[in-house]
């Protein structure tokens, strides 16, 4: 079974420095894919499909509410207090034991269909990377395969699974799915438009 992580420690400084300092990227309401306004989190938690059982959420300590809804849609939770996505994925890789892959989603792209995330997982293999590519472009969530793990809990600071990339057979899963592209660095983009 792969397992997803999903990743939600970042700061939002972007989102921060428009919207105001007390306001959290991952709790802001914006309108899903299915029409239902819930905060950007929730959105990201309601596309994870059904055949993922084992679910991780990183996050920091004083995030109460994502800690609350991570919990509500059946995800343990890791906690931890730096912001970087190489240590995120490094520990809720070694949290999560024996797994077949594991698919990193990230917390603040809440346009992903769950067909889409299917396809990526269905795509990866022991020893390989697949992504999904939108218009050419290499996006998100990917999964990665069970013989990545070492590599994977080397990962440390801010820097992402990018370079595994190159040790690795990456698949690639051509989809129609501008949301695969779409994360919300500033409060503009909580309004999702396939223009």
């Amino acid at each position: 079974m792969v397992t997803a992580i999903v990743l939600a420690a970042g700061q939002g400084s972007r989102f921060r420095a428009e919207a105001g300092a007390d306001q959290d990227k991952l709790l802001a309401d914006c309108v899903g894919v299915d029409g239902v306004t819930r905060p950007v989190i929730e959105q990201v938690l309601v596309s994870l499909p059904e055949c993922i059982v084992e679910r991780w959420l990183v996050t920091s300590p004083d995030r109460l509410a994502v800690i609350r809804l991570a919990k509500a849609y059946g995800c343990e939770v890791l906690l931890l207090d730096s912001p970087g996505m190489g240590d995120s994925i490094a520990a809720a890789v070694a949290a999560s034991g024996e797994a077949d892959g594991w698919l990193v989603v990230l917390g603040d792209m809440p346009f992903i269909q769950s067909s889409t995330l299917e396809r990526v997982i269905d795509a990866v293999q022991d020893d390989g990377v697949s992504v999904p590519v939108q218009a050419g472009k290499y996006g998100h969530p990917v999964a990665f395969g069970r013989a990545l793990g070492p590599q994977l809990m080397a990962l440390s600071g801010d820097r992402g699974a990018k370079p595994l990339f190159s040790q690795a057979v990456v698949r690639q899963v051509h989809v129609e799915d501008p949301g695969v592209l779409w994360d919300v660095d500033v409060p503009q983009m909580l309004s999702f438009s396939t223009d």
